[in-house]
């Protein structure tokens, strides 16, 4: 099938281009080799060279690294100040925030609906060996999602840089401006293959959940091929600078590369076509338009309701000692055996709407700085292993593609202790993807066996690591009053610095913070693998 579709395909632009064959009996020194991976298709030999362009493309221009922030005015008017990303619709910045807690114990719970639309993600230790997450909504709603995707299997495995890389990804371009904008999704399974210089095809891959492939080559030049299935399409080729526009062709489906240096920019926007439409499968479901599983609100949403001033916050009821003292917003029921309570998205917004009405719109959510560019320093960090307890382990791998964090979970059973998976959203089936890891360390205070304060209060400061671009920085987190806080009298959220008290930047894009006890460990385990062992306070379960 894949063949046909593909005999279709240069049918279509037969008049430009002439297809040859090359023998590759005895051929020497080959860039690389096929990479036969099932379930990848193998075309037929006769497809397996390609005629090349006479001339070489004008290259387009880089747009030059960008910095947001700190403050309101710093971000342009459309962007999202926790995240410093455009939305696409810039109207829900004048909508409070959504705090809502939701459960990672038991594993009935998992996967969680709606973490990737979270621009920030509070990571915390319930005690029992349990963490549970306070997730950030702001900006834009989560939503339900069948993902298109191409011919090939969707690639699982985790992308390993050996040389110079071409690739990065390949998007649904929603408003079809030819532009990728941080809202439009990935396109996952779409074979893509490379070919050398003369034309054969040496490698074949296929973009994971996200959207993203890649190759390693040497030095040389290459063509990449995108292979589509008949119902998607290419959009319009190079709009604007290079860094979020799509390079493909849109007749052949190609684009020439220079592997003298790693190209990650190599982008395919696709369309949906006007006269072909996707075959029908009825055996896939859209997804229940719900957030969660939502569990009991705990001591530290006090101090996180604090500094996002005028936020809703949504939990499932909690005990009276903590109860009396944290922000009482919307309850929903304490379902347990299933992992928490769903809420529906039409009611979730329903809520925010009633609590934008009720609440100051003096919030403001800025405060942090955001740089395309990575700081200085730092050292190498490809592996983030987070150990809480035997049986609540997970991880952090860098994707160079991607150039972000990919998260895995275990299983939370002794006979698998350890073994992680990829963490997926409940909504998109997409794995959770995030650019920023910080780790920040505060005082826990045992309350009961059960239930402990920690600390991130207005004022205070301590020690915490920030994991971007591949690399870990030595940081600090603050709440102490600046400028802005002490002229209005209003709190901002939580940022960082450095020893000297100048702000380190964060990569735009979305944030996991995971709050540790000052005792735990963060210790290199060599060649850029780190391990976090939480270790708790005393008198915790």
């Amino acid at each position: 099938m894949i063949w046909a579709k593909r005999k279709n395909k240069i049918a279509t632009f037969f008049a430009m281009l002439v297809i040859f064959i090359i023998a590759s009996c005895g051929a020497e020194n080959e860039v690389a080799q096929l990479q036969d991976t099932d379930p990848l298709p193998i075309l037929p030999t006769a497809t397996q060279t390609i005629s090349l362009p006479t001339a070489s493309p004008t290259p387009q221009t880089l747009s030059t690294p960008a910095t947001f922030g700190p403050n309101k005015e710093n971000f342009p008017a459309d962007f999202n100040p926790l995240t410093a990303q455009q939305l696409e619709d810039p109207s829900l910045l004048q909508t409070p925030a959504m705090l809502v807690s939701i459960s990672h114990f038991p594993t009935t719970a998992r996967p969680q609906a709606g973490l990737s639309f979270a621009p920030w993600v509070f990571e915390f230790y319930i005690t029992e060996g349990a963490t549970r997450f306070l997730s950030i909504f702001y900006g834009e709603y989560p939503k339900p999602e069948i993902p298109a995707t191409g011919d090939c299997k969707i690639r699982e495995e985790i992308f390993s840089q050996t040389s110079n890389i071409l690739g990065n990804r390949i998007w649904l371009d929603e408003n079809k401006n030819g532009r990728q904008e941080p809202f439009e999704p990935g396109v996952g399974g779409v074979c893509v293959n490379l070919y050398d210089s003369t034309g054969k095809r040496i490698q074949q891959t296929s973009t994971d959940s996200n959207g993203y492939y890649g190759f390693n080559v040497d030095a040389g030049k290459y063509v990449i091929e995108f292979d589509l299935p008949d119902w998607l399409e290419f959009t319009s080729q190079n709009v604007g600078d290079e860094n979020a526009d799509s390079d493909a062709d849109q007749l052949t489906g190609r684009v020439e590369a220079e592997g003298s240096t790693s190209l990650l920019y190599l982008d395919a926007g696709l369309i949906p076509s006007e006269t072909i439409h996707p075959p029908d499968d009825e055996s896939t479901e859209m997804p229940t338009a719900q957030v969660g599983p939502i569990r009991s609100g705990r001591m530290l949403y006090a101090d996180l309701g604090r500094f996002f001033r005028s936020s809703c916050l949504v939990y499932a009821f909690a005990s009276p000692e903590v109860l009396e003292l944290i922000p009482q917003c919307v309850f929903v029921p304490h379902d347990e055996a299933s992992g928490g309570a769903m809420m529906s998205l039409e009611r979730m917004m329903k809520i925010a709407e009633d609590n934008k009405r009720l609440t100051p719109s003096n919030f403001d959510y800025s405060g942090n700085l955001f740089s395309e560019e990575a700081p200085a320093g730092g050292v190498p960090a490809e592996q983030i292993n987070v150990r809480v307890a035997l049986l609540n382990q997970s991880g952090w791998t860098y994707d160079a593609l991607s150039e972000s964090w990919l998260r895995f979970v275990d299983d939370a059973k002794v006979e698998t202790a350890g073994q992680l998976h990829p963490a997926v959203d409940r909504l998109t089936g997409r794995q959770l993807q995030f650019d920023n890891v910080i780790v920040v360390f505060a005082e826990h205070d045992v309350i009961t066996p059960t239930n402990m304060d920690i600390n991130l209060d207005l004022g205070d400061g301590n020690y915490a690591y920030l994991f971007r671009d591949g690399k870990k920085y030595d940081i600090r987190w603050s709440l102490k009053a600046r400028d802005y806080e002490q002229k209005t009298g209003r709190p901002r959220p939580i940022y960082f610095v450095d020893a000297s008290g100048n702000q380190v930047p964060l990569k735009p894009g979305n944030t996991w913070i995971f709050v540790a006890t000052p005792y735990s460990l963060v210790t290199d385990e060599g060649d850029g693998v780190w391990q976090m062992k939480y270790i708790p306070p005393e008198g915790a379960k």
